[in-house]
């Protein structure tokens, strides 16, 4: 059974920076991507970014340069650094992957609150 687990949420005001991990249960290398999306109160589920098994990264063009995503293959842990963070930043964010035979795992979300 694949669990991802995520933690690093919180409350930070605007301008500051968190990291979210993501914690699998499994070796990262039953992944062929990662990633990190998340939901607003009222709007859909977005992509914040994602990180293929070749180290490829793709961002939501609203975090490029503020955010990185990054895994460590030996603690199974895949990372959001989230820096100059904004009100509209606010979301619980999920953890995602998905195996070569199209498997897609989900975390239970970590709350991320940026205050003004």
């Amino acid at each position: 059974q694949v669990q991802l687990v995520e933690s690093g949420g919180g409350l930070v005001q605007s301008g500051g920076s968190l990291r979210l991990s993501c914690v699998a249960s499994v070796s990262l290398f039953s992944f062929n991507t990662m990633a990190w999306y998340r939901q607003a109160p009222g709007k859909q589920r977005e992509l914040v970014a994602e990180i293929t098994a070749g180290g490829n990264t793709n961002y939501a063009n609203s975090v490029k340069d503020r955010f990185t995503i990054s895994r460590d293959i030996a603690k199974k842990t895949a990372y959001l650094q989230m820096n100059s963070l904004k009100p509209e930043d606010t979301a619980v964010y999920y953890c995602y992957a998905r195996n070569i035979a199209r498997t897609s795992y989900w975390g239970r979300g970590t709350q991320v609150t940026v205050s003004s």
